[in-house]
Formats: C-alpha cells, structure tokens, sequence
C-alpha cells in the first residue's frame, strides 16, 4: 500500500469540500429535505440540465425511509410509482395489482446515488435557519451547521437560487419560516393547516395534486404539502412521496424555464 501523509487527508478534504461548497452558493433549485420527494425532485431537475442543491440536517439523507414501517424496513408503494423505481434501477415485488413492497435500504440508497449521480450537490448536516426574501420573493435559503445551530452563536451563511423547495416532510420548517413572519397564505386563514388523520388513498393523491408553489419563490413536496393545506396523513406508503417529487420537479422546470 502506498505510503501518504497524514496532513495529505486533511487537505484533501478541505480542498474537494470548499470546491463542493463554492459551487453551491448559487444555484437553480435549492431542496430542503432530502427525503423520498427531495431525493426525487433533485434528481429529475439535475436531470433536466438544472443546478440542484439539496440540504439535509441530519447526518445520512433519506428522511423516513430508512424506517420503513414501524422500523421494519421494507416499504409499501403503488403501481402508479413503479415507473420511478424502474428508471432507477430499483427493485420491487408485486403484493396485489395495485401494490408492491421495496426494500427501504435499496429505496434509500437508490435516490441518493442517483441524485449525485445526475449531479446534484447533497450537503449533509446542513441545517436551515431562515430564507431570503427580495422584492416579496424567496430567492435563497440562509444555512448553518446542524451540530451548532440553535446551540452556539454562530453566524449562518447563505444559498442563493432561483427556486426554493421546502422537502422537509411533516415539518414543513421552511414554511413554518413564512408562517412566523405572517406570509403564508394558505387555506387556514395564512397559517398552516396541519396534517389531518390517517387516510393512506386520499393522503397519497394529495400530495400529488397539491405540490406546488405556495409563496413566489417557495414550492412544496411531500408531506409539507399535507401540513401546508391539511391533507390526511398516510402512513408507510411511499409512493406518492415519490410522485410529488416528481410533479413539482415538472412544475419547477416550467416555471424557470418560463422565467427566462
């Protein structure tokens, strides 16, 4: 084995991780949350030729994933999802017509490396702290370490991008953001609904035909999609995360695309 010097490690870190980081200051699309439908929007944006930032505050992305239902890691998706899976190289089995299971492991592991893959920038333990806002418009997110943030006074630093995604599942902290400041303008007299009880049909559907743009700037996925507006929960189901991923990817790129 060859020999190298220990200093030699240190810079090679530093070195790759300040270029990662300079080139993410400004970016197309900035994701909060990598999660079932951060991971799948990033990748569908990276893959229409967008430059995509993804910060997770946790140490490994994949949000619920991992845990499957009730820590028994496997996940349950609808036939609808499939074709998600499938460009991914992800495997799946039938349970019934409508139904099939995964791996979460694969599921998780499958997003990330085809995330990066398709050239997303994925900074973990990353945490958002506020967003910028010009002329009534979100135009970045304002970012911290996840270890010091909230427990040492440590000034953050900033993101800048043209589109805004709050991914962050049940606690839509982005949103959560405008809601303190008074600009969130849902269907709760401006303030977030909340999710409702369990309902997995009508809670997957939701997701799906809700994703969008909730403030200029600001587009919503996934679970903060049914805090946002009230939407049922749906429990150990994924597939509708993957699909609003998916759609508001759809609807990002059209809105940018039209912007320039």
């Amino acid at each position: 084995m060859a020999g190298f010097d220990e200093t030699q490690i240190t810079r090679a870190i530093l070195d790759a991780y300040h270029r990662k980081l300079s080139d993410s200051i400004v970016s197309d699309v900035v994701i909060v949350g990598a999660g079932p439908s951060g991971l799948t929007a990033a990748y569908h944006l990276a893959r229409r030729d967008l430059r995509v930032t993804l910060v997770e505050k946790r140490l490994s992305p994949g949000g619920g994933i991992w845990g499957g239902g009730m820590a028994m890691n496997e996940v349950a998706l609808q036939t609808e999802a499939l074709p998600i899976l499938d460009e991914l190289g992800i495997r799946h089995r039938p349970v019934q017509e409508t139904l099939h299971t995964a791996d979460a492991m694969e599921l998780a592991c499958g997003l990330c490396l085809k995330a990066l893959q398709a050239g997303v920038t994925i900074l973990n333990l990353t945490a958002v702290e506020d967003i910028c806002i010009h002329d009534d418009r979100v135009t970045g997110v304002v970012v911290n370490r996840t270890t010091v943030y909230e427990s040492l006074p440590v000034d953050p630093l900033m993101l800048q991008s043209r589109a805004v995604l709050d991914a962050t599942g049940h606690e839509a902290s982005v949103l959560q953001t405008l809601q303190r400041r008074g600009l969130f303008r849902g269907s709760a007299g401006g303030a977030l609904a909340g999710e409702g009880p369990m309902n997995a049909n009508a809670g997957e559907r939701f997701v799906v035909e809700k994703a969008g743009e909730v403030y200029p700037g600001l587009w919503v996925s996934g679970m903060g999609v049914c805090a946002a507006y009230g939407g049922p929960r749906m429990g150990p189901i994924f597939g509708g995360m993957l699909l609003s991923g998916q759609r508001v990817a759809e609807l990002i790129t059209a809105a940018l695309r039209k912007s320039t």
